[in-house]
């Protein structure tokens, strides 16, 4: 299988509080996106003033063109994939594009192991969680909230250097659930757990899967908060 992944960062500052939904401060803009191909090139994409500054936003033409890159190379073979991408990279690309059609056919192709992880355990479970319970050896190089404070105030290399690491670590981290088929995270509680993963799915695949016992959990999340604003 060969790997794309792909990761945005937003422009969107705001508190969130311990518990409380992000979806509450949507919709969101995007400040920068990152592709790297596993083993092979990386790209940044954001859109620059005359001077040549990256702007505070990612452009409508160049979210289109982020869209137009990840359908090319799904046609040529490559798996594109995202950490809770079906929920928030591709929702949010599609936004900035203006293109719901084209991005609803990249995330329904694409590869989401945190959506089909959702998809067994019926929760929800976060990327640097994960690099530590597969003891990848990468982390975050900084709170995902302080990457559009950072972006605002003008570090753009800053936040470069964190999207760029994310997609590395959703690399690893894909790879890694490929060898040992198996999702493995660090719980609340700070103990290892893990799921078994024959083979990773596609979305698509996902989606027509049951949803798994949630009568235990006060506040289940719904499928819909995912795929809610698929087209077609």
């Amino acid at each position: 299988m060969k790997l794309l992944s792909v990761d945005i960062e937003i422009s969107n500052v705001f508190e969130l509080r311990p518990g409380e939904p992000i979806e509450k401060y949507a919709p969101f803009d995007i400040a920068v996106a990152a592709t790297q191909i596993d083993g092979g090139e990386h790209r940044l994409w954001y859109s620059s003033d005359d001077a040549g500054r990256p702007k505070l936003n990612l452009d409508r033409q160049d979210a289109k063109e982020l869209l137009q890159y990840l359908e090319e190379m799904q046609k040529e073979g490559y798996a594109v994939c995202a950490w809770n991408g079906l929920s928030f990279d591709l929702r949010w690309i599609a936004r900035a594009a203006d293109d719901v059609a084209t991005a609803s056919r990249i995330a329904r192709a694409m590869y989401d192991p945190m959506y089909q992880f959702f998809k067994l355990k019926g929760f929800p479970v976060g990327l640097d969680a994960v690099a530590k319970g597969l003891r990848i050896g990468l982390g975050k190089l900084m709170d995902a909230a302080d990457a559009p404070r950072e972006w605002q105030a003008g570090r753009h290399e800053r936040v470069f250097d964190y999207v760029l690491g994310d997609v590395r670590m959703t690399n690893e981290i894909v790879s890694a659930i490929l060898r040992r088929r198996e999702i493995a995270w660090i719980t609340q509680r700070g103990k290892r757990s893990a799921v078994r993963v024959p083979r990773l799915r596609t979305v698509q695949e996902c989606i027509a899967d049951p949803m798994p016992d949630q009568s235990w959990m006060s506040s289940p999340i719904s499928d819909k908060k995912f795929t809610g604003w698929l087209k077609g």
